[in-house]
């Protein structure tokens, strides 16, 4: 059993999985479409390349940081000038208007994330994933392309803090990683205690996403549920705070 770690940290990230239009979402930690997007990118892979083997792999998220939530307004288009045509143009052709937006993302927040091999095949794809990530063939982003990480998401190669790849479940291995240092209460709260929301078998949590993706191509996205459990957990007795 093999899990594959990676780090997604940031000043800015969005996971959205119901943006629709002008009102583009964010979700409290990252999504598995947003994932498999980002590991897309690390591999090379076209929009129309199939992708049913990284959506194969189990995902599990552990939230060092939660963030907050915040709103950035957008407006495309208007004008104070009767004349002008500044603006988008309507669907009759008659006109030009303002089109306003609103973009929600994460700021500040920082996660761990693990990818679980379900058999040796995955455990191969992990290995790929795992070499793609130090030499990316396409920019690396948190869920929109202007917000880079901050951090390396593959993991260094020495411990504590590395290697990326470990030979422990999904759970075992998010929860063996060093914790995180404690924050004073004006940045985050004091509690040790930290949010997992790991990825479970169909019909066993009344909790169910919409982010598996099917495909990614523009004419034909197409997206699966999944089912995942949220649990609180504390650090490991033998783990020492870095």
């Amino acid at each position: 059993m093999t899990t594959l770690l990676l780090r997604l940290e940031g000043p800015l990230q969005s996971w959205g999985t119901q943006s629709r239009f002008t009102e583009r979402d964010t979700g409290r930690e990252p999504s598995k479409s947003g994932v498999i997007g980002l590991l897309g990118a690390a591999l090379g892979r076209p929009r129309t390349a199939l992708i049913d083997d990284l959506a194969a792999l189990m995902m599990g998220v552990r939230v060092d940081r939660e963030g907050t939530i915040a709103l950035d307004y957008h407006t495309v288009g208007g004008s104070h000038s009767r004349a002008a045509t500044y603006g988008v143009a309507e669907a009759d052709g008659k006109g030009h208007r303002t089109v306003e937006s609103r973009r929600y993302y994460l700021a500040d927040a920082s996660f761990l994330v693990g990818l679980e091999a379900r058999d040796a095949r995955g455990d191969v794809l992990l290995r790929e994933l795992d070499a793609a990530l130090a030499r990316p063939t396409w920019q690396l982003s948190l869920g929109r392309k202007a917000f880079v990480p901050s951090v390396p998401i593959r993991l260094p190669e020495m411990p504590p803090f590395g290697p990326s790849l470990r030979d422990l479940g999904l759970v075992d291995a998010l929860r063996a990683y060093p914790w995180p240092q404690p924050r004073g209460r004006y940045l985050g709260g004091t509690d040790q205690r930290l949010r997992f929301v790991i990825e479970a078998q169909p019909g066993t949590t009344a909790e169910v996403r919409n982010d598996v993706p099917i495909s990614f191509e523009i004419a034909h996205r197409a997206y699966a549920a999944r089912w995942v459990k949220t649990d609180f957990h504390d650090p490991l007795p033998t783990e020492s705070t870095p």
